[in-house]
């Protein structure tokens, strides 16, 4: 007889740990387990062969996931006059498979190692679990089956939206096999991925003044963080004569879009976190993930939408989180378009950064700039002139007096707020504009 290798093992009996054997053969190039010869090649035979074929059997079908049973065949041949069974196991097509009591996880996934069948490394399944499920991460399987989702009932719940396992199928959080994708860790209690946020005193990293890393379902994550950026959002009040008019250092829209387009669009085969940082004139975001390949910065900034995430991005639009896809971005440059100050856009092959600048940080600083001589084109100068008849006047107001287009009337307005010339009040379809 030949000596075992690596796709040959020989067992004197059977025994429970041809499970494992069976799992190695299937994950790697498939092989033959003869039961009735010792490790040294001498033929046995066994005594019961019935019984330990159904044993064997039995065992292929009960304790091995995915169902291995279609690639193994099991025989009975006479060598020497003695009766050996031999299982024969073929690579199988949904590779990892592993011990349904253990799970994804290098103590219950084996592959073959010379004659030795071996735990496989994490690194070793993910490459499995690659090579059958593809690149699409959300798509693969998830490596931690264990998974609770108490926060997804809620806001499903809350949406009056119905999630029974029939639905997280339709979702895509269980595959087809039956097991957990990747988005369904990613929705789960267990999410392995954190937003980890930071306040600074003043303008540099130097001082903190506090931290937290928000972790759990990204739902969780999402409200929890808007929850924390929003008490540093501080609101002050005006007054146009008698009428309180309150003022927030950033458009909450803005902030909203910002942090569900890090949770939305990053990329989570990267293990790192989401870095959220708030300084007294900025709040930076960091995401994990540059632009997806073919899209371009001007493309994302004109509303182009390729998604990376497009079960996840699916799933915030069911519970009407998102409105449409590819608008997040134009709103938050929308809702500063009347400031001096525009958002800021970093990218690189593998991040994205957003800075969202403080408004009122913007116009106190104005304030306290050294008077100069300030020059107003003839358009500046003929807005102006409007303020002589009006107390406060709107956008709409300049299109009509001066018969312009609305990007020539903003334009005006933003330079004019530059200078310090006038003043924005009121938010919306409210906003109006008086002289300083």
């Amino acid at each position: 007889m030949n000596n075992e290798g690596l796709n040959i093992e020989y067992k004197r009996e059977y025994v429970d740990d041809i499970r494992k054997t069976v799992i190695a053969f299937a994950n790697t190039n498939g092989g033959k387990i003869m039961i009735g010869i010792a490790d040294n090649g001498t033929i046995v035979g066994v005594e019961d062969a019935d019984n330990v074929m159904l044993k064997a059997t039995n065992a292929v079908r009960d304790s091995i996931k995915p169902d291995i049973t279609l690639f193994t065949t099991c025989e009975r041949e006479i060598i020497e006059g003695k009766t050996v069974i031999v299982l024969t196991v073929q690579k199988g097509t949904a590779c990892p498979y592993y011990l349904s009591g253990k799970g994804i996880r290098p103590e219950g996934v084996y592959i073959r190692q010379g004659a030795s069948s071996v735990p496989a490394t994490e690194t070793a399944i993910l490459k499995m679990i690659k090579e059958t499920d593809g690149d699409n991460y959300e798509e693969i399987r998830s490596l931690n089956q264990e998974l609770t989702f108490d926060y997804l009932q809620k806001e499903f719940d809350t949406a009056n939206i119905k999630i029974e396992k029939s639905q997280m199928k339709t979702l895509h959080l269980i595959g087809e096999d039956g097991l957990y994708s990747n988005l369904g860790l990613l929705l789960s209690d267990q999410c392995s991925h954190t937003i980890k946020l930071a306040v600074f005193e003043g303008t540099t990293k130097e001082i903190f003044k506090d931290r937290y890393e928000f972790s759990g379902s990204l739902l969780k994550q999402l409200r929890e963080g808007y929850s924390f950026i929003d008490r540093y959002n501080r609101t002050r009040a005006e007054f146009e004569e008698l009428t309180r008019i309150d003022k927030r250092d950033y458009p909450t829209t803005a902030i909203r879009e910002a942090l569900l387009n890090s949770i939305v669009h990053r990329d989570y085969s990267f293990s790192g976190s989401t870095l959220i940082s708030i300084f007294d004139d900025r709040i930076e975001i960091v995401t994990i993930g540059g632009l997806v390949k073919g899209i371009s910065k001007d493309d994302m900034l004109l509303g182009v939408s390729i998604l990376r995430n497009k079960n996840l991005a699916n799933v915030f639009y069911r519970l009407k989180m998102i409105e449409a896809y590819g608008t997040g971005i134009p709103k938050i440059m929308e809702n500063y378009q009347c400031y001096s100050i525009q958002p800021k856009i970093e990218i690189t092959d593998n991040a994205f950064k957003i800075t969202l600048f403080n408004t009122m940080f913007t116009q106190e600083q104005n304030k306290n700039k050294p008077t100069r001589k300030v020059f107003y084109t003839e358009g500046e100068q003929r807005v102006l002139d409007m303020f002589v008849s009006a107390d406060t006047i709107k956008r709409k107001d300049i299109e009509k007096v001066l018969s312009i287009s609305q990007p020539m009337a903003v334009k005006h307005l933003k330079s004019l707020l530059e200078k310090s010339a006038i003043e924005k009040i009121g938010s919306g379809k409210n906003v109006r504009y008086k002289l300083k």
